[in-house]
């Protein structure tokens, strides 16, 4: 599973010196980060819905587009799906309330 997030890290890496006419991530890129960020605001407005809706199919498609640009936004900001996946790791068999204090500490 981490293969595809690799693969898709690689080349939304190389978008960053794309032609933003040619690219749609890379005219991502060169609108900023305000306009990734009003992305995934929109990709996750669809994804509550599909959730809402219950069809599987239509989950499925909106979490990939919310995931998708979740990534971009990785890649924005210099940093990498395995940071996250890090961060998971991290958190796994801590209780969710637990790790969530431990936040509230920092």
């Amino acid at each position: 599973m981490t293969d595809i997030l690799q693969a898709l890290a690689a080349v939304l890496e190389q978008r960053k010196s794309q032609d933003p006419q040619q690219s749609y991530v890379a005219g991502l890129y060169a609108k900023g980060l305000d306009a990734i960020l009003k992305k995934i605001g929109e990709e996750a407005t669809e994804t509550v819905i599909a959730g809402k809706s219950g069809d599987s199919r239509q989950i499925v498609h909106e979490m990939a587009d919310l995931w998708f640009h979740c990534l971009i936004l990785l890649a924005y900001q210099d940093l990498q799906p395995e940071d996250v996946l890090n961060e998971l790791q991290r958190r796994f068999g801590l209780s969710g309330l637990d790790e969530k204090a431990a936040r509230n500490t920092d």
